[in-house]
C-alpha cells in the first residue's frame, strides 16, 4: 500500500459519523505528483473510499502527497496549505471547510 493509500485509510480512521447525519457528499482528491485520485463518499453517518476519479465529487481537493499526509497527520494546517498555494479546492469551496468536522484532528 502506498503512503498516499495509507493517509487516505488512516483519514477513514478518524471520520466522525455523527458529523456526517444527513449528509450526501462525495470529495475527490487529486494527488498531483503520483498521478492518483481517490474519492470520499459520505453518506447518512458513514464513509467510504474509493480509488479513482468520481465524476460526482461535490468538491476536489488537488494537492501533492507530501501536503495529504502533512493534513491527515495534523502536521500541516489544511487552511495554511491552501493559502500558501499547496492545497487547490475545485467545485463547492465552502463544502472543503466541511472536512476538518468529518475528520478530526
Amino acid at each position: 500500500m502506498s503512503d498516499v493509500a495509507k493517509a487516505v485509510e488512516a483519514m477513514k480512521a478518524k471520520f466522525n459519523p455523527a458529523a456526517a447525519a444527513g449528509l450526501d457528499l462525495v470529495f475527490g482528491f487529486n494527488i498531483t505528483d503520483e498521478d492518483k485520485h481517490y474519492a470520499l463518499i459520505v453518506k447518512d453517518g458513514t464513509c467510504e473510499i474509493q480509488e479513482g476519479e468520481n465524476a460526482d465529487a461535490n468538491c476536489t481537493l488537488v494537492l501533492d502527497s507530501e501536503t495529504l499526509k502533512g493534513i491527515v497527520s495534523g502536521d500541516t494546517d489544511g487552511m495554511q496549505a491552501f493559502m500558501g498555494g499547496k492545497l487547490r479546492v475545485e467545485g463547492d469551496m465552502m463544502l472543503s471547510m466541511k472536512l476538518s468536522e468529518l475528520f478530526p484532528a
